[in-house]
């Protein structure tokens, strides 16, 4: 009878362990989920901004297109013409030689700022990596804590906690803006 107390009570244990082992990894899990969201949009704001930026850029090449023909257009004319051409086409000269210059001004900003977004998609899509990682990790964790209940094996769920591990190590990565990235990993999952 005493056997059969001290089997209880350490199955007993082994759910107890089980049981604290998934209530702090579905924690972790969900506080990611709710950062990883918050990535995500910031991802996709960072994305649109940058397509938005070279979209303005190509729309400001073009013009910068056209006003360069149009100027070379104009000095044919100016060559071509006496001095009745001559006044206006200094004059349209010298507008498209001065939206020439704005075009080119604006040309050099707009792909600082169309590269800026790009780069700060890349570094949200790292800390995204990183919560997708700790996802699979603490499900794999939470997976292996179930299975370790039911097979009441205290190996197994050492094996869990080793992969919770991982998924907390991840999680904490993204949270606090660590370089820890698994390139092969991502590829993996990606």
């Amino acid at each position: 009878m005493d056997i059969e107390i001290d089997a209880e009570a350490k199955d007993k244990r082994l759910n107890r362990l089980v049981a604290l082992t998934v209530v702090a990894l579905s924690i972790v899990m969900g506080l990611g989920q709710v950062k990883d969201g918050n990535i995500v949009q910031a991802m996709q704001q960072a994305q649109s901004n940058a397509v938005d930026r070279w979209g303005e850029y190509q729309a400001t090449r073009e013009k910068l297109h056209i006003d360069e023909t149009a100027l070379a257009q104009n000095g044919v004319l100016a060559r071509m013409g006496g001095t009745a051409v001559a006044t206006p086409t200094r004059a349209e000269a010298a507008r498209l030689a001065a939206e020439i210059a704005k075009y080119r001004r604006e040309t050099v900003e707009l792909r600082k700022a169309a590269e800026g977004y790009q780069e700060q998609y890349d570094a949200l899509n790292v800390h995204d990596d990183q919560f997708d990682a700790s996802d699979a990790f603490l499900s794999i964790a939470i997976s292996i804590a179930a299975v370790a209940a039911l097979t009441e094996s205290f190996a197994a769920l050492c094996g869990g906690w080793v992969a919770g591990a991982l998924g907390l190590t991840m999680s904490l990565a993204g949270f606090f803006g660590w370089s820890l990235h698994s390139d092969v990993l991502s590829r993996l999952l990606g």
